[in-house]
C-alpha cells in the first residue's frame, strides 16, 4: 500500500446503523476527500446470531442517498478484496495460527462448564489453557484461539485527539480471537482486515476505546504498522442521554421518510461535534466547502449534541434556498401519497402545483409539511366552528353580505390570478369600509378551513375560480342556517 490516507466504514449487518454512527462516517468520508484519500466500506458480518442480511442494502442505499461514496467495497470490489469477512475466513484462520507460532496466541479448549464455574469466582477467563504443553491440544479437536496478553507492563493507545491512553496489561483478558466454529471474533478480524486493507487512521467513537489496548497488542503480536486512532465523541440527546427512537428518528431511512433533505442532513451531521476556525460562523456549507474547511483535530472532545430544533432550522433554510422547480418534484410524490394528484402528475396541473410550491416554500421546514399545509388546495373540509366565518366586530348579516360581495366580484373575473384576486379585494375593503383583518380572517376560513395559510392572494389563485366561489356560498349557507 502507499502513504495514501484511507479509511473505512465497517458496518455490521445486525440492523440499521445509528445516526451517530453515520455521523461518524461523514467525518472519515471529509477526511478522506480532503486529504485526497480512499474511503472504504467493508461488512463485517461475523456476528451469525444477530446477521440480516437485508440490512446490508439498506446500509449502502443510507449512505447513497448522503452520497458518501466510497472507492472500494463488496459491490464495486478492489485491490483487498473481498469486502465482506465471511469471505475472508482463511486470511483469520492463517493469522491465528500465525500467532500460536510465533507464542503471541494459544489453543483453549475449556468447556462452557468450566468457564460458567470459573466466572463464579474470577473476572475473566483464568488463563488455564496458556501453559499448557505444547501439542496438549490438537488443532483437530474442537477449541478456540485466544490472546495471549502480557502480565506486565503497559499498553498506550495513542490518539489523535484525546493524547496518549495508558492501560495496564493485567488487566487486560485473554480474549477469544478465533471461535471454534472457524469464524474470528471482532477484535482479530478489524485488525487483520485494517491491516491487509491498508488502513492508515481509525475513525470511530469513543465507546470503542475500551477495545483498542487489545488491538494494539494485537497489532505488535503481528508485527503490523498500527495506524492513526482517532476516537471521536458520542452522539447525545439534548437531555443528555443516549439518543434514541424516544428522541425521534434514529436512522437515515427514518429521516428520508420524515421529509428531511440529504444535503441538509449531510451539512447538520458534519457540524455535530465539529466547528469550523474560530471566528469562522458559518452554518450552511456546500459539501465542496465542508471538504476544504474539515479538520479532524477541532472534533471537540465533548459528546455532541443533537438537535432536532436545528436540524428542522437547517432542513428549512435548504428548502427555501431550492429552486423552486425541483422542491415541486420533491413534493408530487408526497401529494400522490397523499392520493390528492393522479400517477404520473398530469401536465396541465403543473402550473397549479409550482404556484402552491412557491407559496410554501418559506413555511415549510421539513417536507413531509407539505401534505397537511396544502391539503385546502386539493379537498374539500368541512368548517366545524361557524363563528370563524364572521369577521372581527361585524354581524353575522354583515359578514354574508361581504361574502356575497366577494363572490360577485370574482364571478366578473376573467383573469383568476393573484394580482387580479388582490385588486378586488382592496377594493372591497374600501367599499365595505373595512380593515384587512375583518374581510381577510373570515375569507382565509372560509377558502382554506384554517387559521392560517400561505399568502391569501397567492392562495385563492391556487384553489382556483370555481371551487372558491363553491367555498364561499358554503360559508354564505352555514351562517343563513
Amino acid at each position: 500500500m502507499t502513504d495514501t490516507v484511507r479509511v473505512r466504514f465497517a458496518p455490521s449487518p445486525t440492523g440499521e446503523p445509528h445516526i451517530g454512527n453515520i455521523r461518524t462516517v461523514v467525518f472519515n468520508w471529509l477526511f478522506a476527500r480532503q486529504n485526497k484519500g480512499k474511503f472504504i466500506l467493508r461488512i463485517e458480518d461475523t456476528d451469525r446470531q444477530r446477521y440480516q442480511r437485508e440490512t446490508i442494502n439498506i446500509i449502502m442505499n443510507s449512505l447513497k442517498w448522503l452520497k458518501l461514496d466510497w472507492e472500494e467495497g463488496p459491490d464495486i470490489g478492489g485491490p483487498c478484496k473481498p469486502y465482506t469477512q465471511s469471505e475472508r475466513l482463511h486470511l483469520y484462520k492463517k493469522a491465528a495460527e500465525d500467532l500460536i507460532a510465533s507464542g503471541h496466541a494459544y489453543r483453549c479448549k475449556c468447556t462452557p462448564e468450566r468457564l460458567e464455574e470459573v466466572r463464579k469466582t474470577s473476572s475473566g477467563y483464568d488463563r488455564h489453557c496458556r501453559n499448557l504443553s505444547e501439542g496438549s491440544i490438537s488443532p483437530l479437536e474442537p477449541h478456540v484461539v485466544r490472546l495471549k496478553v502480557p502480565y506486565e507492563g503497559q499498553t498506550v493507545v495513542k490518539d489523535m485527539l484525546k493524547g496518549d491512553i495508558i492501560f495496564e496489561n493485567r488487566d487486560q483478558q485473554d480474549l477469544i480471537i478465533l471461535k471454534s466454529d472457524g469464524f474470528p471474533t471482532y477484535h482479530l478480524a478489524v485488525v487483520v482486515d485494517d491491516n491487509s486493507m491498508g488502513i492508515t487512521h481509525i475513525i470511530r467513537g469513543d465507546d470503542w476505546i475500551p477495545t483498542a489496548p487489545i488491538h494494539i497488542i494485537l497489532y505488535k503480536s503481528f508485527n503490523y504498522k498500527i495506524p492513526v486512532f482517532c476516537h471521536v465523541p458520542l452522539v447525545i440527546a439534548e437531555d443528555g442521554k443516549k439518543l434514541s427512537k424516544r428522541h425521534g428518528a434514529t436512522s437515515v431511512s427514518e429521516f428520508k421518510s420524515q421529509g428531511y433533505l440529504p444535503e441538509a442532513l449531510f451539512n447538520f451531521l458534519a457540524l455535530l461535534g465539529w466547528s469550523p476556525p474560530e471566528g469562522d460562523t458559518q452554518e450552511i456549507f456546500t459539501r465542496e466547502e465542508l471538504i476544504e474547511k474539515f479538520d479532524l483535530s477541532r472534533v471537540n472532545v465533548a459528546r455532541a449534541c443533537f438537535s432536532y430544533t436545528k436540524l428542522n432550522w437547517m432542513n428549512g433554510m435548504y428548502i427555501r434556498n431550492m429552486e423552486k422547480e425541483k422542491l415541486m418534484e420533491h413534493f408530487i410524490p408526497l401529494w400522490q401519497k397523499a392520493g390528492f394528484i393522479m400517477k404520473p402528475c398530469p401536465e396541465e396541473i403543473r402550473p397549479k402545483l409550482l404556484k402552491l410550491t412557491e407559496l410554501l416554500q418559506a413555511r415549510i421546514k421539513i417536507l413531509t409539511e407539505v401534505v397537511p399545509m396544502s391539503k385546502f388546495a386539493f379537498i374539500d373540509f368541512k368548517i366545524v366552528d361557524t363563528k370563524n366565518l364572521v369577521g372581527k366586530n361585524m354581524t353575522v348579516e354583515q359578514s354574508i353580505e361581504a361574502f356575497r360581495k366577494i363572490g360577485e366580484k370574482f364571478s366578473g373575473l376573467q383573469n383568476f390570478q393573484e394580482t387580479s384576486i388582490k385588486e378586488t379585494l382592496e377594493a372591497l375593503l374600501f367599499e365595505l369600509g373595512l380593515v384587512p383583518k375583518q374581510l381577510y380572517n373570515m375569507l382565509r376560513w372560509a377558502v382554506t378551513g384554517e387559521k392560517n395559510s400561505p399568502p391569501l392572494y397567492g392562495t385563492i389563485e391556487v384553489i382556483g375560480k370555481t371551487r372558491t366561489l363553491e367555498r364561499i356560498e358554503k360559508a354564505i349557507e352555514l351562517l343563513n342556517v
